[in-house]
């Protein structure tokens, strides 16, 4: 480590300049990737040796090689944050601090967030450095006018919010880099939210985020200008990052004080020429390799060591933090063909309430309102018995608050409530948003209700007779319509049964599921004008249809229980256009795999993540996996036209409790990626 500022350094002009200037300023890497109890990280060491070669290069920014000072394992929080000050007395310019390493949460502590140690020890805040003691070190220490933390770890968002006080919905940004008031500008970058991990999916390369960062340094960016600033450099990364699709989100965060973000940075290497011409092929020395060994060399004598084994998600929530129930349902980012589904978010605000003095019990069916930024409006259909339609307000699907309202109860023409058990199962929604067409399994039945009212419209729709219970047909009791899907254009409208009739059966334990389609108009007659055939899951039914397209692509829900096993749920996406119409068909036993409907997976339940201990309610008829309850409603958003899923689909999913105390009403967001 350097001493202080060489005085014969002239300090800056009283005007800040426009550039950043690597020849007055000064750097500190600081990496912990060996641990003696958290899982080692040795993606950071990779971090560092990157890092500190892009920053020297002389096409990029130059940073003389006495000016970066690479700490790799500080042991004591002294180690850590001396170097810093150190750093401070050299840089006149600006001083950036870099940090890589688990990022954890005091608790107790207001939720600050604690840089790590290789001895640091979860629910230890003293085995940990606090992130404020780095910020009073950057602050307080030397003449720089420029202040820049870049943050790679877990939760490291939390330096933007930690200072904000108990308003937690306050964007504490503004407030955090106040800590470097004493300065003329701040900047701060982070690997990701408050709330969410950073990854390192490769023990054998950098992290994502310091390994996107490095690649834009690297590579420059094509339609950018000649000179790149810290702001310029976030937004690549962060579209980058998005565009891998981790498996867990992870959305990197800033915040400027005084327009650091804009100063110009670093070369742009894909738009300005080299400084130098590059030699000749064959006397080309081969500095790039040598380089990185020199450094790796270096690294290990200073008891780095890399290439061990590490988890792909870094900093997870481990016993006393657990990690959060969101992330990809299977499949790993590097896949084409997944994921195909992110869960994002699960709430249980719905279980065992009471909406003037009405149970919110037995949701077997949800169908969208209106989705817009500040939320999400739907109404979910009851199975007990009076039937119920209750309005929810859902939130977003990044944040479900969901809240019901006051239900409307369902009646006959007159007025007069159902005398049967209603056993409500499909609901769709027509054009205009008056009026609902609901399917009950007592019957079965097919009825227009007006949703304001809750009366019926008109007369039932006719239900084929061998659709029917015994003796009219062959469909299994209480198995009957569980399923509503209405085209975009209302012109055709899906009723599937939940599970194959009497003489269908099924095929090596593959149940043969009819669909029965009616066409019509919005708000007047349909009639039943064929039927399709699909084979569901190993020992699965049929509980939720979603019209995707007016050419029969559907979206499938598919669910079982099984005892001492738990539920299993899974979604298909069907396509119809190539299906037999099966209206005459006696027995679907004997058909050929090409007359039923094509599907394709989307989403198994059980392969999203469950988070660590205690994120998700165990429901009593399933320990073996907290997040699986007995799902039965489905509804599907509008495609995003932008953000990190543009061209994905939000996805809602919601679970019947049978009013049972064994068993959850819980609410499911998704991302999802259907095939066009």
């Amino acid at each position: 480590m350097t001493g202080p500022r060489d005085p014969e350094t002239p300090l800056p002009d009283a005007d800040l300049p426009a550039r950043i200037d690597p020849r007055r300023s000064a750097c500190v890497l600081i990496g912990v990737d060996d641990y003696t109890v958290l899982d080692p990280l040795r993606s950071v060491g990779h971090n560092l040796v990157e890092l500190r070669a892009a920053l020297t290069d002389d096409e990029i920014w130059g940073i003389p090689q006495d000016r970066i000072f690479t700490v790799p394992n500080p042991t004591a929080p002294s180690d850590l944050v001396g170097p810093i000050r150190e750093a401070g007395l050299l840089a006149d310019d600006t001083l950036i601090v870099y940090y890589a390493g688990h990022g954890l949460l005091d608790r107790h502590e207001g939720q600050q967030l604690l840089l790590t140690l290789p001895g640091s020890v979860e629910d230890q805040p003293d085995t940990c450095v606090r992130s404020r003691d780095v910020r009073r070190a950057i602050r307080d220490t030397g003449p720089a006018r420029r202040r820049v933390l870049i943050l790679d770890c877990c939760f490291s968002g939390q330096v933007l919010t930690e200072m904000a006080g108990a308003d937690r919905g306050e964007q504490g940004g503004s407030v955090a880099v106040k800590t470097l008031r004493e300065v003329e500008g701040s900047y701060v970058m982070t690997s990701a939210p408050k709330d969410r991990p950073s990854h390192a999916p490769d023990p054998k390369s950098c992290t994502v985020f310091t390994g996107a960062l490095v690649d834009v340094l690297r590579q420059g960016l094509p339609d950018g200008p000649e000179m790149l600033g810290l702001h310029t450099l976030f937004e690549a990364v962060k579209a980058r990052i998005a565009a891998m699709k981790p498996e867990m989100p992870q959305e990197p965060q800033d915040e400027d004080r005084n327009g650091v973000g804009g100063l110009d940075f670093v070369r742009n290497v894909a738009v300005l020429p080299p400084l130098t011409p590059p030699p000749d092929p064959a006397t080309r020395p081969r500095h790039s390799r040598t380089r990185t060994l020199l450094w790796f060399l270096s690294a290990a004598a200073a008891g780095l060591t890399l290439g061990l084994a590490g988890p792909w998600a870094v900093d997870q929530w481990q016993a006393a933090h657990p990690a959060p129930a969101t992330g990809a349902c299977g499949g790993h980012p590097a896949d084409a063909e997944a994921p195909r589904a992110v869960l994002l978010d699960h709430s249980d605000a719905l279980d065992k309430r009471n909406v003037d003095y009405e149970e919110v019990k037995g949701l077997s069916a949800l169908a969208l309102v209106s989705e817009g930024p500040e939320g999400v409006e739907a109404l979910a259909l009851t199975d007990n018995d009076p039937a119920l339609l209750f309005p929810l307000s859902l939130g977003t699907p990044s944040d479900l608050r969901p809240v019901a309202d006051t239900a409307h109860a369902l009646r006959r023409a007159n007025g007069v409530q159902f005398t049967e058990w209603y056993d409500g199962e499909g609901l769709v929604i027509e054009r205009g948003g008056r009026t609902a067409l609901i399917a009950s399994e007592t019957g079965p039945a097919l009825r227009r209700f007006d949703i304001a009212s809750g009366k019926q419209i008109g007369p039932d729709l006719p239900v084929p007779k061998d659709l029917r219970y015994w003796p009219d047909g062959s469909a299994q009791t209480g198995r009957s319509i569980e399923s509503l899907a209405l085209s975009p254009n209302g012109r055709h409208l899906y009723a599937g049964w939940e599970a194959p009739l009497a003489k269908d059966g099924d095929q090596r334990g593959r149940p043969m599921i009819r669909i029965q389609r009616y066409t019509g108009e919005p708000g007047g007659a349909y009639t039943p004008d064929a039927q399709y055939a699909y084979l569901a899951g190993d020992g699965m039914n049929l509980v939720e249809l979603v019209a995707l397209d007016d050419e029969g692509g559907l979206l499938a829900l598919e669910r079982e229980y099984t005892a001492g096993l738990g539920t299993a749920v899974r979604v298909v996406q069907l396509s119809l256009a190539g299906a037999r119409d099966v209206s005459g068909v006696d027995s679907l036993y004997d058909l050929p795999a090409a007359d039923f409907a094509d599907d394709t997976p989307v989403l198994d339940l059980a392969a999203c993540p469950d988070g660590g201990p205690g994120v998700v309610a165990t429901p009593g008829s399933n320990s073996r996996n907290p997040l699986l309850d007995n799902a039965e409603g489905m509804a599907v958003g509008k495609e995003w036209t932008s953000g990190e899923y543009k061209g994905w689909r939000p996805l809602y999913l919601i679970s019947d409790d049978n009013g049972s105390g064994d068993q959850i009403t819980r609410l499911y967001s998704l991302a999802v990626r259907l095939k066009p």
